[in-house]
């Protein structure tokens, strides 16, 4: 007969894997879409938190004497988990301002559509590059990675011995902002510029024939050549991809840091 007796010690401890677990999958990228039912996501964080449990070895227990104490840890673990998997989600909303900014140089920006994976209005462009770039996290594997972090944090920051450094996370989220606007101007260059030298077009034209009707011309001149110059600059999103991804990569570091990951 089959012996599943085990300390109560070992749950809790297991428990507390697994609050950091589920935290994380709640805000990831991937993990925390709309559109994965609630039961997947629950079943998913278990089944991680049980290999996450079987591989730490030896188990160092937190010191705790009475459930508020114990409640301590729980809001711990969870606020990092939380911070990891949003820090990631935060590099994925580069490509909403970068696709906002599109949609503001051809005139898309008036027609917004509700996005089912954040139940959030977005615009046609947010929508495209979002879901491209979604499609190129999933095709380059980089949900492994995350996962793969999400683990090596149990070593660098044992369960319990978490640390907020709240003078790292200040200063890593200002470096996170500076790099947000850059790679985002740096996916919208292409249509930004383009629609710059037509600006300026149509302000010689307007002065050279202003019989003309240069504001209902420059409307379908802005979304013929921005949707032109997005076809043409279309090879260039996995190299965007890149830039996010990276980023993701250093947030991620800076996050265990901040954390007390040394």
């Amino acid at each position: 007969m089959i012996d599943f007796t085990f300390p109560l010690e070992e749950l809790e401890y297991f428990l507390l894997i697994l609050v950091r677990v589920s935290c994380f999958v709640y805000a990831a990228p991937f993990f925390s879409m709309n559109n994965v039912p609630g039961r997947i996501r629950i079943m998913f964080s278990v089944f991680v938190s049980v290999v996450i449990y079987g591989v730490i070895t030896p188990h160092v227990y937190p010191e705790y004497y009475s459930v508020l104490s114990y409640t301590y840890y729980i809001l711990l673990e969870a606020i990092i988990g939380l911070l990891i998997g949003m820090t990631t989600q935060f590099c994925m909303m580069i490509v909403n301002f970068a696709g906002h900014m599109v949609d503001v140089e051809i005139g898309f920006s008036m027609a917004q559509t509700m996005d089912p994976m954040t139940r959030q209005t977005s615009s046609i462009s947010s929508f495209l590059y979002q879901y491209a770039f979604m499609l190129i996290f999933i095709c380059t594997g980089m949900y492994r990675y995350l996962l793969i972090a999400i683990s090596d944090t149990f070593k660098l920051i044992p369960v319990g011995q978490g640390e907020i450094i709240l003078y790292d996370m200040y200063n890593m989220f200002l470096k996170f902002i500076s790099n947000y606007l850059i790679i985002g101007f740096r996916i919208c260059l292409p249509v930004f510029c383009t629609i710059l030298v037509l600006n300026g077009l149509l302000g010689v034209m307007a002065k050279v024939a202003p019989q003309m009707n240069m504001f209902a011309v420059g409307l379908q001149l802005k979304v013929f050549i921005g949707l032109g110059v997005m076809l043409l600059t279309i090879s260039l999103i996995p190299v965007a991809a890149d830039f996010i991804f990276e980023q993701m990569k250093v947030m991620v570091v800076a996050v265990i840091k901040a954390c007390g990951g040394g």
